[in-house]
C-alpha cells in the first residue's frame, strides 16, 4: 500500500471502515497526501480555499476591435455582401483538417443542416448518446426521426460503442455520436458499426474543438462533423456553428440549403432555387470575432491539456473520486469540462449536493452535470406528436417507450462532477486549489455527514 507522506497508522485514524475496507481489499488506493492542515470545510464557517475568482471567459483582444467596427461601418453585415464568413470558413476547414466548412447561425442549426443533406427525416431512427446538451435529442425530433439512445459508458462520459448494435433496425439511418465535454467517443468501433449497417456518421462536436481521435481531429472522422461558436464554448462569437466534411456533393448541399435552396457548385441552377433551403447564415462580424478568438485556440487548448492532466494527477487516488478515462484512441481531447464520477460511500454517504454546496462554499465553480433528459418530458411529447403518429407505427412507438430504460447513464447522472473550462486556463496553483477544497472536503467527510443527517 501505498502511503508517501501519509503512515498506515494515520490512515486508520482519519479514514472510514468502508474507505479502510476498501483499500485493504484493493478497489481503491490510500491517498498519498491526506492531511488535515485544511481547516474546518467553509460552509461549516471555515475559511474557504480560495477568494479569487478563475479566469473569466470568454476574452476579448481590443486589438480585433477595428476589423468588427469595420464591418458595421460598411454596412456589409450579411455574409451575401462581404467575405468575412468565406474568409473563416476557409481558415477553420484548414485548422481541422476538412476539405470544406459552411458556417450557420449557431451548432444546433449546424446539426440540423447535416441531418438534412444526408436525408435523414420522418420515420427514421437515429443512434444517439442520451448523455448530452438537449440540443443533440431536438435536432432529431425537429427532423421527424426518432432518436434512439444508446446507453452511456460511465468511464468516458460517452456512448458505449458497445451498446449500438443491439439498437439497430431497419428504419435505423445513422449514428450520432457526441464528443461530449470535449472527450471524443470512440471513433474505431463507431465507424466499424456504421460501415456494417451502411449507416451514415454525424459527429456532435460541439464541445470539441481541436480534439483528435488517433491523430485526427473530431468532426472530420464521419461523413459531417458539426461545431457551435456559443458564447461559453472554446472558439465563441455569442451564437454561430458550422458544418465541416470532405465530399464536394453534400458540401455543396450544406451551402445550398442554408442559403434558402439557392445554386451552388454541384447543385445546379434548374431554377432560382433548386433545393428546399432555409436561411441559416452566420453574419459577417461574427465571422470576424471568430477569426480574432481563432488565434487564442491552439494555446488554450494545450493550456486547459496540461491543467486537467494535472488535476487529474492530484484527485485520482483520493478515496471516492473517480476521473473520466480516455479511450486509448484519443490523442487530445478539448476539455470544454472537466469531469469525475462522485461516489458518496467514500464520503460517509453526504449526498453529492451537499459535496457540490461544499465545493462551491470553497471558492469552486461545480455543477452535477446532465440529468436523465429523456425523462424531462420532451420525448414523451414527441410521440404524442401528430407528426410522429404519421411518421411510426403504434407498436414501435409502445416499443420505444419500453426501451426508455438506460441504468449505466442514470447512474452517472446521479454521480457525475464538472469544472468548466475557464477553470482550467489559470495557473497550477489555480489548479491545487480544486485539489486542495476536494481533499478538504474528503478530509471532513464525518463532521459534514453529520450535519446533514442533523
Amino acid at each position: 500500500m501505498n502511503t508517501s507522506n501519509l503512515t498506515r497508522r494515520e490512515f486508520l485514524a482519519t479514514a472510514s471502515s468502508s474507505t479502510i475496507a476498501a483499500v485493504v481489499s484493493g478497489a481503491i488506493p490510500a491517498h498519498a497526501s491526506i492531511s488535515k492542515k485544511a481547516g474546518k470545510p467553509a460552509i461549516l464557517g471555515g475559511k474557504p480555499i480560495r477568494a479569487k475568482p478563475f479566469p473569466s471567459w470568454p476574452v476579448w483582444d481590443r486589438a480585433a476591435e477595428e476589423s468588427v467596427l469595420s464591418i458595421l461601418r460598411s454596412g456589409n453585415w450579411c455574409r451575401l455582401q462581404g467575405k468575412t464568413v468565406s474568409e473563416f470558413e476557409k481558415k477553420y476547414a484548414e485548422l481541422m483538417g476538412a476539405k470544406r466548412c459552411v458556417c450557420t447561425v449557431n451548432g444546433t442549426n449546424a446539426l440540423l443542416t447535416a441531418l438534412h443533406v444526408l436525408d435523414i427525416g420522418v420515420g427514421d431512427e437515429v443512434i444517439v448518446s442520451p448523455y448530452t446538451f438537449i440540443a443533440t435529442y431536438n435536432v432529431v425530433i425537429n427532423s421527424c426521426a426518432l432518436p434512439v439512445f444508446a446507453d452511456t459508458d460511465p468511464e468516458t462520459f460517452q456512448i458505449n460503442p458497445d451498446k449500438i448494435e443491439e439498437r439497430i433496425n431497419e428504419n435505423t439511418k445513422a449514428i450520432l455520436p457526441v464528443h461530449i465535454l470535449g472527450l471524443p467517443a470512440n471513433m474505431d468501433k463507431i465507424n466499424a458499426i456504421a460501415k456494417k449497417h451502411n449507416l451514415k456518421v454525424i459527429e456532435d462536436a460541439c464541445q470539441a474543438w481541436l480534439a483528435e481521435w488517433r491523430g485526427k481531429k473530431v468532426g472530420t472522422l464521419g461523413d459531417l462533423g458539426c461545431f457551435s461558436f456559443q458564447n461559453s464554448k472554446h472558439l465563441a462569437c455569442g451564437e454561430g456553428g458550422a458544418v465541416i466534411g470532405n465530399d464536394d456533393q453534400i458540401m455543396d448541399r450544406c451551402f445550398s440549403y442554408h442559403n434558402c435552396g439557392r445554386p451552388y457548385g454541384s447543385v445546379k441552377a434548374t431554377s432560382g432555387y433548386p433545393i428546399i433551403g432555409t436561411n441559416r447564415r452566420m453574419t459577417e462580424y461574427q465571422a470576424a470575432i471568430l477569426l480574432s478568438q481563432m488565434q487564442r485556440l491552439e494555446k488554450d487548448t494545450a493550456r486547459r491539456t496540461e491543467n486537467a492532466s494535472y488535476l487529474t494527477s492530484r484527485i485520482k487516488d483520493i478515496p471516492g473520486i473517480v476521473p473520466h478515462k480516455l479511450y486509448e484512441g484519443v490523442t487530445r481531447a478539448a476539455y470544454h469540462l472537466y469531469p469525475f464520477r462522485y461516489k458518496k460511500e467514500q464520503f460517509n454517504n453526504l449526498p453529492r449536493s451537499r459535496f457540490l454546496a461544499a465545493l462551491e462554499a470553497e471558492g469552486i465553480p461545480c455543477s452535477g452535470g446532465y440529468g436523465p433528459q429523456y425523462r424531462d418530458g420532451l420525448i414523451e411529447a414527441a410521440l404524442n406528436s401528430k407528426n410522429f403518429k404519421r411518421g411510426f407505427s403504434k407498436e414501435r412507438l409502445a416499443r420505444y417507450r419500453e426501451e426508455l430504460h438506460y441504468p449505466d447513464n442514470d447512474q452517472l447522472c446521479e454521480e457525475a462532477v464538472w469544472f468548466t473550462q475557464n477553470l482550467l486556463l489559470g495557473t497550477r496553483s489555480d489548479v491545487d486549489d480544486i485539489a486542495d477544497a476536494i481533499l478538504k472536503i474528503y478530509e471532513n467527510k464525518d463532521d459534514l455527514a453529520k450535519l446533514q443527517k442533523s
